[in-house]
C-alpha cells in the first residue's frame, strides 16, 4: 500500500512537471491550470503515503533519508500551496515540481525498510526536531528557486531579450521580496531545529552536542544562512547577490546531507546508533 501511494506520487509529480514544462512551450493556460492541479493532487496522494507510513511503522516516518528526502518534498509542495493562494504564483510550479519529483525518485532508491527505534530514541522530541528542520530546509528551497527565477529574469533584461521565461516570472522586485521572505521563514525554524536536536541529544545522551558529521554541517548551514540575511539587513546583499547565494547556500544544504547519508554511510547524529 505505501509503495502504491509512493508511485502514484511520483507519477503525478512527473506529469505536473511536464505540464508546466508545455505550458513553458506552448502558453497555454490550459497547461498551467493542468500543471497546478496535478501538483496538488500529487501533494494528497503523498499526504496518504506519509499516512501510511506512519501507521505502518508505528513512528514519525522521518528516520533515515529515504524518509527525510520524502518529507522534504511534502514540505515544499505543501508550502508552494500556500504561497499559491497567497500570493497567485502558479508559474512557482515550474520549479517545484520537478524539484519533488527528484526528491521522490531518489527516495525511492534509497533503503527505506520500516526499522523501529530503539526505546532510548522513542520520544516526542523526534516529530518536534525534525519538522522544524525540514520545515525550514523547504522554506530554504523555495528561496533558492525564487533566487534561479530572479537571475533567469535579471538575465532577460540585461540582455534585453524579452523572451523564454519573461513575460511568466514576477518583476524582480517581487522575486527578491518572496526570496526574503522564505529565508526569514527558514532561518528561525532550522534554529529551533537545531536546538530541539540539542535538547533531545542531552534528554537522550547527556550531552547537548556530539560534534557528528550531521550536526557540523547543521552548524555551517546555519551560519551560512545567518551570513546571507545579515548581508540583506546590513549591506547591499539584495536582489541578484541575494539570489545567487540563495541557490549556493541550498546547494551546500543538498550536497552535504548526501555526502554524510550515501558517501559516509552516516545518519541523523542521533538516529545513527538505531542502525545498531
Amino acid at each position: 500500500m505505501i509503495k502504491t501511494f509512493f508511485y502514484i506520487t511520483a507519477l503525478l509529480y512527473l506529469a505536473s512537471t511536464l505540464a508546466y514544462i508545455a505550458y513553458l512551450i506552448s502558453r497555454r493556460d490550459a497547461l498551467l491550470n493542468a500543471g497546478k492541479y496535478v501538483v496538488i493532487a500529487g501533494f494528497v496522494a503523498h499526504t496518504l503515503a506519509i499516512l501510511i507510513r506512519w501507521v505502518e511503522g508505528g513512528r514519525f516516518p522521518v528516520t533515515n533519508l529515504h524518509e527525510a528526502m520524502s518529507f522534504l518534498a511534502w514540505l515544499s509542495v505543501g508550502i508552494f500551496m500556500v504561497f499559491l493562494y497567497r500570493y497567485r504564483l502558479p508559474v512557482l510550479g515550474l520549479f517545484v515540481a520537478p524539484f519533488a519529483f527528484l526528491l521522490v525518485v531518489t527516495a525511492s532508491f534509497l533503503p527505506g525498510e520500516l526499522v523501529p527505534l530503539s526505546p532510548a530514541l522513542e520520544s516526542w522530541w523526534l516529530p518536534v526536531h525534525v519538522t522544524l528542520a525540514i520545515l525550514g530546509n523547504a522554506f530554504f528551497a523555495l528561496a533558492s528557486a525564487f533566487g534561479v527565477m530572479y537571475l533567469i529574469q535579471e538575465r532577460h533584461l540585461k540582455s534585453r531579450k524579452f523572451g523564454g521565461m519573461y513575460f511568466i516570472l514576477p518583476s524582480l522586485d517581487v522575486l527578491d521580496e518572496l526570496n526574503y521572505r522564505c529565508l526569514t521563514y527558514g532561518f528561525p525554524l532550522l534554529t529551533l531545529g537545531i536546538i530541539t536536536g540539542a535538547i533531545w541529544s542531552e534528554y537522550t545522551f547527556g550531552t547537548y552536542w556530539m560534534w557528528k558529521h550531521r550536526q557540523v554541517w547543521s552548524l555551517i548551514t546555519w551560519l551560512l544562512y545567518a551570513a546571507l540575511l545579515h548581508g540583506r539587513l546590513t549591506t547591499d546583499w539584495r536582489g541578484k547577490k541575494s539570489a545567487k547565494y540563495s541557490v549556493i547556500a541550498f546547494c551546500v544544504l543538498l550536497a552535504s546531507s548526501l555526502i554524510i547519508y550515501v558517501l559516509l554511510g552516516e545518519g541523523h547524529g542521533l538516529l545513527k546508533l538505531n542502525k545498531g
